[in-house]
């Protein structure tokens, strides 16, 4: 695979989804959230730290990171040609981009999850979810290919289209090369990463805890989705997650833009992804703004999750 000379794991992205026979169009438009990837990175590298619509030292207005990352985004998206609708977390609606939607593709996204992390120089990143034709709202099971990008200590792109999980590391000239192919979940897991304030679990989130630290699971909590959830994934074993509490009984994280890609992304890898009642992928999304419980990693321990919250609540 790749140019004379070439290990397979040197490929570029754009190579490799064409060697892996990813549509043409699908290829396009995750080779332009790449893109864009790079002048995210670059922002968060040598950009304020302001808040926006406050001024910089010229008088010119200052973005915030995730309103900055998010105009990136969509200028890649508008401009691709192959996007009929996309919705942002930062946008208070569906976006239209073409009124023709055949053979075009729909997309959610977070274009920097984490945001607030950037000042204290934790890991943050952009999550995507893309669906076939106009609508986004749909059950995460429809997706036709999930990804997200780690701006940490490297720069990783994990993306999968239905054929298994794989990731990409950024190199010096800023491409895309592939670093692991066909990442897999162990059934189960020996870290767990628990959102949420303890004092408000309930009591069954509140024996599954126990039940993770009874069995030697080390607690690795970052407070960014993406890379907990890259941890998982790359090491191939654990559990994430953000349950109902008690003042909050869907939880935090987002349908569409966080809880639909990474269940996505974690079912093709082998593990699953649950709400604690059922599949987060069969959820039916009412608005853009739905939130759900989520409980995702390693199979096992995601049953095991379920069977405490069926029997305690």
């Amino acid at each position: 695979m790749g140019e004379p000379g070439q290990t397979k794991f040197q490929t570029g992205l754009r190579r490799y989804l064409r060697e892996m026979e990813v549509d043409r169009d699908l290829t396009r438009l995750i080779c332009e959230i790449a893109n864009a990837s790079k002048y995210i990175i670059n922002s968060i590298r040598t950009g304020d730290l302001g808040v926006a619509g406050t001024s910089n030292l010229y008088g010119e207005d200052q973005l915030a990171l995730d309103v900055l990352s998010d105009r990136i985004i969509r200028k890649r998206l508008s401009h691709s040609g192959v996007v009929a609708n996309m919705v942002s977390e930062e946008t208070p609606e569906i976006v239209s981009v073409s009124t023709d939607v055949e053979g075009k593709y729909s997309v959610a996204f977070d274009p920097l999850d984490g945001s607030s992390l950037v000042d204290v120089n934790l890991a943050v990143g952009t999550i995507v979810s893309i669906y076939e034709g106009g609508n986004v709202l749909q059950p995460g099971r429809n997706q036709v290919a999930a990804m997200y990008i780690l701006y940490g200590p490297r720069t990783t792109l994990v993306y999968s289209s239905g054929d298994g999980v794989h990731e990409f590391a950024m190199n010096q000239l800023m491409e895309y090369t592939l670093v692991q192919e066909n990442l897999q979940m162990a059934p189960k897991g020996t870290i767990y990463s628990p959102g949420g304030q303890r004092n408000l679990y309930t009591p069954g989130i509140e024996k599954f805890v126990s039940y993770m630290e009874q069995n030697g699971a080390k607690l690795r909590y970052s407070g960014g989705f993406v890379p907990d959830i890259n941890q998982i994934l790359v090491k191939g074993q654990g559990v994430f997650m953000y349950p109902h509490l008690q003042d909050k009984p869907m939880g935090k994280l987002r349908v569409l833009y966080e809880l639909n890609p990474m269940a996505y992304l974690i079912e093709q890898a082998g593990g699953a992804a649950s709400t604690g009642r059922g599949r987060i992928l069969d959820l039916e999304p009412q608005g853009i703004d739905d939130r759900a419980p989520v409980f995702i990693g390693s199979k096992e321990d995601v049953a095991m999750a379920e069977r405490f919250i069926a029997e305690a609540g």
